[in-house]
């Protein structure tokens, strides 16, 4: 890879696929947990919304403020900031915005199909610019989302 290349992977794709990552498994427990709970896809919706938009602002302090990228080459915290916060905000989003759906079987079939969907995205991501085997970047990324998936419906069940 040249110089550029390296910089734009390190200073754009990273923060994106981190925040892509936080943001599509970290918000899959309370998501699911609340609609195996409730049983109503906008009860999900907002758990799902609240915990995408907190998510997306956690990540964007705590990445901006980890350090000023000089030492790290990391660039601008600011811009670092920006772009891991929308990224975790779209990665809980998306498997949030199903459940605007007011069947509830409906928006749980869709919202699960769209989680894989963002899993495979986070695979393929990982295997394109960080020179990951793809087929073990899938086994990888696919166990820990179903990991926290589990739990979301273990802790909404009980």
């Amino acid at each position: 890879m040249k110089k550029d290349d390296n910089t734009f992977v390190l200073q754009t794709v990273q923060p994106g696929l981190a925040g892509l990552m936080d943001g599509s498994v970290s918000t899959l427990a309370p998501i699911f947990a609340a609609a195996f709970a409730t049983r109503k896809p906008h009860i999900a919706f907002l758990v799902g919304v609240s915990a995408a938009v907190g998510a997306g602002i956690s990540m964007a302090f705590a990445e901006g403020l980890s350090d000023d990228g000089v030492l790290t080459g990391r660039g601008h915290p600011f811009r670092r900031g920006v772009i891991i916060g929308g990224m975790t905000f779209l990665g809980g989003i998306f498997h949030t915005l199903p459940f605007l759906l007011t069947n509830f079987h409906a928006a749980l079939i869709t919202a699960s199909i769209v989680v894989g969907l963002e899993l495979m995205a986070i695979s393929y991501i990982r295997y394109h610019y960080f020179d990951m085997p793809f087929w073990r970047s899938i086994a990888m990324v696919m166990l820990g989302g179903a990991i926290v998936f589990a739990a979301g419906i273990l802790i909404g069940a009980s």
